[in-house]
């Protein structure tokens, strides 16, 4: 028997699968053959079911008798090319579980809205939609609410865990006290126009079990992380970052934004950056925007970007830094983390970050493992390094590094360039530099071997780059 969902000659599916077939009822003996036929590709595309506030769980789920609660969805087992339609402008409470089940290359299954608007799903103290080893799946124009980071929610607000092939577009998130968006030890994800804002630990935070493998061939595009300030729980580690992304294989952050996230960090010590990696193989961030990151008072970090312990093979280029209150770029390796190498910033600009934590400039190198072995092969060229108030380069105190190489890049502090002892080794070959304050330029003289280059890089068109943008104010992709 044909599915009542597609019973009607009305329905453009059966139209459709009609008109494929209709020459078969020109036969009698093949009338009832193209019955079956059409029944098990009308099945093979899934049902569709819906889901209204003012509906009943003990009706069909069609779109004239939908159902009422996210209960009541949670019992039906997802099946290829089904789909699960909110209410636009509804609200629904309750956790959203996808385990197990999923759609196929060739039918993926769908949970969206229909209607005007966003549909919310308002989770209180958990999280509001948990996927657990789900496939094929796609989610899209969900709004999903916690109670808030320091109001009794304790999860993450979207958590894909060990699913496959996995998009999510459109959705909002915010007041989740870890992260808004949780990617763990998945494959084949794209995140596309999420919102993650007002959450704890993070906006979006990748992340897997162990290595760089159990997360691998995600993309993370046209995303925005704003005021994700802390998790007021965690006294140990960083919290309040914009987008972090750990233990992934082949990564691509592009045409994102961070803003404002750390400054409610429960704790002093290292602290989080607006858009970064670490333990992390072949990940590139590119077009993207971070300004006026915080970190808690005293505390460490507040950056803008960040190449941190353990990635190799991997690229910040085209992106734009500033008034963060740690470095513009993080060029970072800590204590037991695997060997840093292979990387490359370019084509970045940086203006007045640094300003607040000990980075003290627009780029900053840092290692806490004290061995150099650990931390080697980096790439530094065609970048805008503008500071009025700090210098350009900074090196810690802690910075043991080898194979570093510094070219073609801009370099404008204010009244000195280089900050901290550079390690031996260092490559500074064809760089532009300049004093706005003062007349250091020892450090500068000596890192290009007496040959260093001062020309005034018409500091107009660089002054003010983000001036008279408001809070919040997004323009990933503009000509800088």
């Amino acid at each position: 028997m044909i599915s009542s969902e597609f019973s009607s000659l009305h329905d453009p599916t059966f139209n459709r699968l009609f008109d494929r077939y209709k020459h078969f009822y020109y036969r009698p003996a093949g009338l009832l053959a193209a019955l079956v036929l059409m029944s098990q590709l009308v099945m093979a595309a899934g049902r569709n079911y819906y889901v209204n506030d003012g509906g009943d769980d003990a009706a069909d789920g069609s779109r004239m008798h939908p159902w009422k609660t996210i209960v009541r969805v949670n019992q039906l087992r997802i099946q290829p090319g089904d789909s699960v339609f909110f209410q636009g402008g509804g609200s629904f409470e309750g956790v959203l579980r996808v385990e197990g089940e999923g759609g196929s290359a060739a039918h993926p299954a769908w949970i969206g809205v229909y209607g005007q608007g966003a549909a919310t799903i308002m989770a209180g103290d958990s999280s509001a939609v948990v996927c657990y080893k789900a496939v094929w799946v796609r989610l899209q124009g969900l709004r999903l609410v916690g109670a808030g980071r320091k109001s009794g929610n304790v999860k993450e607000g979207l958590a894909l865990i060990e699913c496959e092939q996995v998009k999510v577009d459109g959705v909002d998130i915010s007041g989740f006290q870890k992260a808004g968006l949780l990617i763990y030890a998945s494959k084949e994800v794209a995140i596309t126009r999420v919102y993650a804002h007002e959450n704890g630990a993070a906006g979006i935070n990748v992340e897997g079990s162990a290595g760089k493998l159990s997360c691998r061939d995600l993309t993370i595009v046209d995303c925005r992380a704003d005021d994700n300030p802390g998790d007021p729980t965690n006294l140990t580690n960083h919290s309040g970052n914009g987008i972090v992304a750990g233990h992934c294989t082949n990564l691509l952050i592009d045409q994102c934004s961070a803003t404002n996230n750390g400054w409610d960090m429960p704790r002093i010590g290292n602290g989080p950056v607006g858009i970064w990696c670490y333990e992390a193989d072949s990940v590139t961030i590119q077009n993207c925007l971070a300004y006026r990151n915080k970190t808690s008072v005293g505390g460490a970090d507040g950056g803008g970007f960040d190449l941190d312990g353990g990635v190799t093979h991997s690229i910040i280029q085209y992106c734009l830094s500033y008034e963060n209150q740690g470095a513009g770029y993080c060029i970072f390796q800590y204590w037991l983390a695997s060997p840093w190498y292979d990387n490359i910033i370019r084509y970045n600009i940086s203006e007045d970050d640094g300003l607040v934590s000990d980075s003290r400039g627009g780029l900053y190198i840092w290692n806490s493992s004290g061995d150099s072995v650990q931390f080697h092969d980096c790439q530094v060229y065609n970048n805008t390094i503008y500071n009025t108030r700090e210098a350009a380069v900074s090196f810690s105190e802690k910075s043991a590094h080898k194979g570093f190489v510094f070219h073609n890049n801009i370099f404008v502090g204010s009244d000195s360039l280089i900050r901290g002892q550079r390690w031996g080794g260092d490559v500074f070959r064809a760089n532009a530099w300049w004093v706005l304050h003062g007349e250091d330029s020892r450090h500068a003289d000596a890192a290009e071997g007496g040959k260093a280059m001062y020309v005034d890089p018409r500091r107009s068109l660089l002054k003010g780059v983000g001036a008279g943008w408001k809070k919040g104010e997004r323009r990933v992709g503009a000509n800088f």
